[in-house]
């Protein structure tokens, strides 16, 4: 678990992509929001969600830095506001 807050606070991202990131943690909708961006039926466990998100995250990054046109600024925040969201719940679920 820890490794996943480890991995989440070293994200070295644009500001602006964080801060907006931070702003839709109150509009995500696990149900509806996983569904759409790691591509599954069913939310998987925290844990599951966590690092599918982390590389679909990864893989934006990527398409971000290289300057590609099918970079989807859009895309990218939900993704953050997903893994935030994620890791809110894991802690959530540990302390339990």
């Amino acid at each position: 678990m820890s490794d996943f807050y480890t991995l989440l606070a070293n994200l070295r991202r644009p500001r602006l992509l964080v801060r907006a990131a931070r702003h839709g943690i109150e509009d995500y909708r696990r149900d509806r929001d996983l569904r759409r961006l790691i591509d599954t039926n069913a939310p998987p466990s925290p844990e599951t969600a966590l690092s599918r998100l982390f590389h679909a995250e990864e893989l934006a990054e990527e398409t971000r830095r290289a300057g590609d046109a099918g970079y989807s600024i859009a895309r990218h925040v939900e993704l953050l506001i997903a893994m935030m969201a994620e890791a809110r719940l894991l802690g959530k679920t540990a302390s339990v």
